[in-house]
């Protein structure tokens, strides 16, 4: 189906009721690939396209015309690189009122938060594009005399990008913009359940103008597609956001075969409340936090640790507020929470719920089931949850959920809390609300994780800061800001000797 027809929406984008892939400069569908079906969480009898599920011998293609087009876009000069990644932003903020609707259309989140995800991106290609004149590399003084030494950065060779559902647009961009800058060529497979968003963020790439074979899209399951390119022997270096029990197969398999690798993974972040915190700002950060996205946030507010004083108030604060979040379809005005994903990922949630149920001690404060009444019906909706009562040891204190479910800890002091905080597999984003300046300094200094907000709910990332966590979120990379040019680039060391003798560098000449 090379050339297949789209049909015009918005100015300069396209739809289409396949999601085909991009291989070589040509859009395309795999010779006997099956169906993937698209359709809307919040209403299933919307269905938005199909999207192959493309064998091991498609990334192959995709691959060799990565490899192939790699020695002339690595010559290009990263200003004119910078140039057509400028062009993208451009156009896709032409197109972020379609481009946003469909990030809701296609997995639920509400529209502003659609039309986010495509900010994101446009300011990823504002960062990108710029940091093609801020590729310092840095020279230094020779041990010995008449000798230069320099270094500069080079890229990696092809990435192989693998991006999750929940940021369609924003995560390619986040990791594509930054590898082309620096040089590399991109196999992209978007996540199944969001397969025309990454048609879209291609698109607005080739309509900028990169050259054939740069940038290419695979669509397919993590299980034959993802594999493929994890496996692949000719692909450099894999990017991979998504679950920690997936990204430790992804380190294992990239490093038996040598690949480099940077692993964005799953958290269960935490916001302390002490007593003396504004608890009315505090409730706002922890509404937005925890059923914002339906909670399907890697940075997502899954813990509530709150000061024994100050306790009971917050309690009554955050349950009353969760009973009135406006839970919908995500283009409906006023929602909060939209569904969940799909219907796996919604069974696994009320699974959690059942569990919390169960754990001696803690209680369903609010919440803890499906809403499938009147609008909601042919959606997968959950009811934003309240635990509270809940301690350490308790599955939902420890797991990530990945929806929107709240554990509410009571404790005595800073420490505990912070303690609390850290006992936990994770560490990617952190919040605590107080206004005493001291308290506010320790928990900087002592809480472990990557991000750390004060007085700020713990999602609002940043593009021109570093996105990353520690424990097991991660493999110690850091996306976005300048740190994202450290996963696409490497370091050439050059030295120049114009002494015209030979001169031995760490030889013992002394006397």
């Amino acid at each position: 189906m090379a050339g297949a027809a789209y049909n015009t929406y918005g100015k300069g984008a396209y739809m289409s009721d396949r999601a085909l892939n991009y291989i070589g400069g040509e859009w395309c569908w795999p010779d006997g690939a099956a169906e993937i079906p698209c359709v809307n969480p919040a209403d299933t009898r919307d269905v938005i396209c199909v999207a192959p599920d493309s064998p091991a011998e498609e990334v192959s293609r995709a691959v060799a015309a990565a490899r192939a087009a790699y020695p002339a876009w690595k010559r290009t000069p990263p200003p004119e690189r910078a140039k057509i990644i400028t062009r993208a932003g451009q156009i896709m903020a032409e197109r972020k009122n379609a481009m946003g609707a469909l990030v809701t259309r296609e997995c639920g989140k509400p529209l502003p938060e659609g039309l986010g995800d495509v900010q994101e991106a446009i300011d990823m290609a504002h960062l990108a594009a710029g940091e093609g004149r801020r590729m310092h590399g840095k020279t230094a003084p020779s041990e010995l005399p008449d000798k230069l030494c320099l270094s500069f950065r080079e890229p990696k060779g092809v990435c192989g990008l693998i991006t999750p559902w929940n940021f369609p647009v924003a995560i390619p961009a986040w990791k594509g913009l930054h590898a082309l800058i620096c040089g590399n060529t991109i196999v992209l497979k978007p996540a199944e359940d969001t397969p025309m968003c990454g048609v879209e963020f291609v698109r607005a790439l080739v309509d900028a103008g990169v050259p054939k074979g740069v940038v290419n899209l695979v669509h397919g399951s993590g299980e034959v597609t993802g594999k493929a390119i994890v496996e692949h022997g000719d692909i450099d270096l894999v990017s991979f956001t998504g679950s920690t029990q997936t990204g430790c197969y992804v380190a294992s398999t990239c490093g038996a075969t040598g690949k480099g690798v940077s692993l964005e993974c799953g958290g269960k972040n935490a916001q302390i409340v002490m007593d003396d915190a504004n608890l009315d700002l505090a409730l706002e950060g922890a509404t937005w936090g925890a059923f914002g996205t339906a909670g399907q946030r890697c940075t997502a507010t899954s813990r509530l640790i709150v000061h024994e004083k100050v306790h009971d108030a917050m309690v009554e604060r955050i349950v009353n507020a969760a009973k009135n979040v406006k839970v919908g379809n995500g283009m409906d005005d006023g929602v909060l929470t939209g569904p969940i994903i799909n219907e796996t990922q919604m069974r696994r949630v009320l699974e959690y719920i059942r569990i919390g149920r169960d754990d001696d001690g803690a209680t369903l404060a609010c919440g803890g089931e499906r809403m499938s009444d009147g609008a909601l019906a042919h959606g997968w909706f959950v009811r934003p949850t309240v635990f509270t009562g809940v301690t350490r040891g308790m599955r939902i204190f420890k797991e990530e959920i990945f929806g929107p479910v709240l554990s509410v800890v009571k404790v005595g002091s800073l420490d505990e809390a912070v303690e609390t905080l850290n006992d936990c597999a994770y560490g990617l984003s952190s919040s605590i609300y107080t206004q005493d300046v001291n308290a506010a300094m320790r928990a900087m200094r002592d809480i472990e994780a990557g991000i750390v907000y004060i007085n700020g709910p713990t999602i609002g990332a940043e593009v021109h800061m570093p996105f990353g966590g520690v424990k097991g979120t991660g493999n110690g990379h850091r996306e976005a800001a300048w740190t994202g040019l450290d996963i696409f680039s490497e370091w050439k060391t050059v030295y120049v000797d114009y002494s015209g003798k030979l001169q031995r560098a760490q030889i013992d000449n002394a006397e």
